[in-house]
């Protein structure tokens, strides 16, 4: 049972107990033997249930203000061991006609079977655990002659393949799971997460005063899946390739893409088919703090957190906006001392600076933002494996001999805490 259950279960023995001492059946106004013996059974149901309200609330506390941890594996480590050694290489040549005769890809084709059985779900394409795209991979150097009809002595020299120095494109920094966003995974229906928005107060009052009733209130977080997806167009060959490096290209370029539509989400997703990110979180401050950036208003930001009884663990920001805090002197113009003296770490906290990060607000769209919080309230989740879908048969791949590949997650991000974050959005670096 989680608190708000105790709590229930609680209220319905009191009223019970109540119910039993309001209306005695025993000699003399009191309780007969048998509302005695149910009062007893009651009152000791409702000392466990302290105990356990308790206990239930201490570990809620220190749950919320842990650091957010990602939730990893199945629970079941067999499986979790045949997932390490899944090839999304050999998944997709499962779905190619062709090519599934010629690559065994049986061990792939059960593990997706399975993934699916656990999620209760049919997938369009084939199963991929998530985990594929965060272990790492095999090295090796391929060595092989190149001949040229006019390359002269370049006939007998070798060339050096080096697909473990395989160059990928540059791109946007991940950061929202580096600070501690939380991660739900295996996820099912719509996802509604109770929360106690108002508490009940305390009071002093005179002798024969009466205290003031003040309830406490009740809201919830919602978690409703969103899509999101990629598509390529890969070679027969690549497919065909053997090599650990050409693993390494399908499962980083996929990974790559989507952790960065899920990061730029989190951030600023305005809602609607994507997430809605932190900055258009209603309840965010956005508008407290205002450019240009000084020491002082650096410390309200945290104040502004810290007066909501959260605890922020980091900050995220662009690289201008870094430049910028790293040039600016810290109390006057003649200070030799900045306002980020520290690589990555800004008023002792950490800081994550990232493209991901908006840079085109306000007007005329040239304002970047600094994000202060505790990034254990972000909430990631997941309702899906990877879906990965081939079609060897889409009309321009087709006449090529490539196929196309679709890569699908379904998750979404939500906010425990909108008061653990605060925000200037105005800052021109």
């Amino acid at each position: 049972m989680n608190a708000r259950d105790l709590l229930e279960r609680r209220a319905v023995i009191v009223a019970e107990m109540r119910g039993i001492t309001e209306k005695p059946a025993g000699a003399g106004g009191d309780l007969s033997a048998e509302q005695s013996a149910k009062f007893d059974s009651l009152k000791g149901e409702l000392e466990g249930i302290e105990k356990r309200i308790d206990r239930q609330r201490l570990i809620d506390e220190a749950e919320r203000r842990m650091a957010g941890q990602q939730i990893a594996g199945s629970g079941d480590s067999r499986l979790d061991d045949e997932l390490r050694t899944f090839s999304l290489r050999r998944a997709i040549c499962s779905m190619v006609p062709d090519l599934a005769a010629q690559v065994d890809s049986g061990r792939e084709r059960e593990l997706s079977a399975e993934l699916a059985r656990r999620a209760g779900r049919p997938f369009q394409g084939v199963a991929v655990p998530m985990s594929v795209f965060h272990r790492p991979i095999e090295k090796r150097t391929i060595t092989s002659a190149q001949a040229s009809p006019d390359a002269g002595g370049s006939n007998i020299v070798g060339t050096d393949h080096r697909g473990d120095l395989y160059i990928d494109a540059l791109r946007a920094r991940l950061v929202v799971r580096r600070l501690g966003a939380r991660v739900l995974s295996g996820l099912m229906g719509n996802v509604d997460i109770p929360k106690l928005s108002a508490s009940a107060t305390s009071g002093w009052v005179a002798e024969d005063s009466a205290l003031t009733s003040v309830d406490p209130t009740f809201a919830k977080v919602q978690l409703t899946p969103k899509n999101a997806g990629a598509l390529a167009e890969f070679s027969r060959n690549v497919l065909l390739q053997s090599s650990p490096d050409v693993e390494q290209l399908l499962r980083s370029d996929f990974a790559a893409i989507l952790a960065n539509a899920l990061d730029v989400a989190a951030i600023n997703g305005s809602g609607g088919t994507d997430p809605t990110g932190i900055l258009n979180t209603s309840s965010v401050d956005t508008s407290t703090v205002a450019a240009p950036l000084t020491w002082a208003k650096v410390l309200q930001l945290i104040e502004l957190v810290e007066n909501a009884n959260a605890e922020g663990n980091g900050w995220v920001t662009t690289p201008g906006v870094v430049r910028l805090l790293r040039s600016t002197a810290k109390v006057t113009s003649t200070d030799s001392v900045m306002i980020m003296q520290e690589r990555d770490s800004l008023a002792g906290y950490p800081l994550q600076a990232t493209q991901n990060v908006p840079r085109t607000l306000g007007s005329p769209a040239t304002d970047h933002a600094l994000i202060f919080g505790n990034w254990a309230d972000l909430l990631i989740g997941f309702w899906s494996e990877l879906d990965v879908l081939v079609n060897p048969y889409e009309t321009t791949a087709y006449s090529k001999g490539n196929v196309k590949i679709r890569a699908m997650m379904t998750c979404d991000i939500a906010v425990r805490h909108a008061e653990s974050f605060a925000a200037c959005v105005d800052v021109t670096p």
